[in-house]
């Protein structure tokens, strides 16, 4: 149901259009207060950037990666090419400007509260639509069985959705906040994952679960949205092809809640729990779809394993384009996912821990 896969081949490709960058990670104690002086307790730098880590998460797992991003030639722009190289991603459709400097953040991970704060300085010069050309266009999307925007470069992102969707490739898109360009490729997507706080911010609904109807009201080429909840795990709402429109309308909220008392509060692995398929959903003021309701758990993770939360939503975006990619069903995907990001969490910084598909705690699914 979920399968978006029209190859045959055992390793799919994603192409993703987005930002790789590099992350310069400082642990500290707890965070500074203003004119304070500290030292940090660990230092660490590697490569960053939405697309960059959740390609990277993908090609681990097992897809063929390509991406679509700008970097300069300097040492930061060298080393990004490196990291994404070394983890089989295909960097022949990255521009490099002779001038300027490559995109980074300072992330100062804070141990008392396990968060994280971001300064982030963009790369410069910027990628112009132009700079991609069309026969790099074309080959590309060749063969390309997903393609996935984090709404970075969203000039050139507009460009490559537009003729993906020419060619009836899926697009998934990682909603994480509003940003210029977001809007319009929304109307291209196929698949959205999207932070907790997006979806009632987009659609000025009064709850999540209600934000979620609304945006498949608003957006009727979207097969699922699912928005990740960090430690409380995620919610999804898929649509079904299957016409339910004589059937009984159960409200979001309603259901949610049924599917909250089925949570076993003792186990501390990713679970699922989905409604029944082909419902008639409906949202009060909003309206109401076909689809179903599932809620995944996240992995309760120990606090001495708990290392740094950064990436962990680009490590689940990574797990789901795989799932998509292999023909996973979402309630073999969400768990996976969300295992995934788990994993994530235990290394400082969005790469250090991303798991192999051989590795052992990912061996159930």
């Amino acid at each position: 149901m979920a399968s978006a896969s029209t190859s045959d081949s055992p390793n799919p490709i994603v192409l993703g259009c987005g930002a790789a960058s590099v992350d310069y990670l400082a642990t500290v104690a707890s965070f500074p207060n203003p004119d304070d002086k500290i030292r940090s307790l660990a230092l660490k730098v590697q490569g960053g950037g939405n697309t960059g880590n959740a390609l990277t998460a993908a090609a681990r797992l097992g897809l063929r990666p390509r991406i679509i991003s700008k970097v300069s030639n300097d040492a930061q722009g060298r080393n990004i090419l490196k990291e994404l190289q070394d983890d089989g991603i295909d960097t022949s459709y990255m521009l490099v400007a002779e001038d300027g400097n490559s995109p980074f953040t300072y992330i100062i991970v804070d141990n008392q509260t396990k968060t994280r704060t971001c300064i982030h300085t963009p790369g410069y010069p910027p990628l112009l639509p132009e700079e991609l050309t069309k026969e790099n266009l074309s080959a590309a999307l060749d063969g390309a069985d997903m393609v996935y925007f984090d709404v970075r470069l969203h000039e050139t992102a507009l460009i490559v959705a537009e003729e993906a969707s020419r060619r009836k490739i899926p697009i998934f898109i990682d909603a994480e906040k509003k940003r210029e360009g977001l809007d319009e490729l929304l109307n291209f997507a196929t698949y959205v994952v999207c932070s907790a706080k997006f979806p009632q911010a987009w659609t000025g609904a009064s709850s999540t679960p209600v934000a979620l109807v609304s945006m498949l009201l608003r957006l009727p080429k979207i097969k699922f949205v699912i928005v990740t909840l960090g430690e409380k795990g995620c919610l999804m709402l898929e649509r079904s092809t299957i016409d339910a429109s004589e059937a009984d309308k159960i409200d979001i909220e309603a259901l949610l809640e049924s599917l909250e008392k089925k949570v076993d509060q003792s186990s501390t692995t990713p679970n699922c729990i989905t409604s029944k398929a082909n419902l008639r959903i409906s949202a009060d003021g909003v309206g109401s779809i076909n689809g179903r309701l599932l809620l995944g758990t996240a992995e309760v993770i120990p606090p001495d394993e708990l290392i740094d939360t950064t990436g962990a939503g680009d490590a689940f975006i990574g797990a789901v384009l795989y799932g998509l990619c292999t023909g996973m069903p979402p309630e073999r995907m969400l768990p996976f996912a969300s295992q995934v990001a788990g994993c994530g969490c235990r290394g400082l910084g969005a790469r250090s821990s991303l798991p192999h598909r051989t590795d052992q705690r990912l061996v159930g699914y």
